[in-house]
């Protein structure tokens, strides 16, 4: 099985950070730093990618793209 590469979105909460990848619902997953919930979301991806396909069901593609927009503030 070859690698791919999925976007992860990491957002700082009020008590560490948490992290999801639009291209793969219901799968997320958290973290005291951010090397910590990196690491804890590859953990969450390879679990759930597990699950779907015991499961028979299809693993999601990598479809999503992420870029900045830089604005004035």
């Amino acid at each position: 099985m070859s690698a791919k590469r999925y976007p992860v979105v990491i957002e700082r909460t009020s008590t560490g950070y948490s992290a999801y990848s639009p291209d793969v619902p219901g799968c997320a997953s958290t973290g005291k730093t951010e090397e910590e919930v990196r690491r804890n979301f590859q953990e969450a991806l390879e679990f759930h990618f597990e699950g779907l396909h015991l499961a028979g069901e299809p693993i999601p593609e990598p479809s999503s793209s992420v870029d900045y927009v830089e604005v004035a503030a």
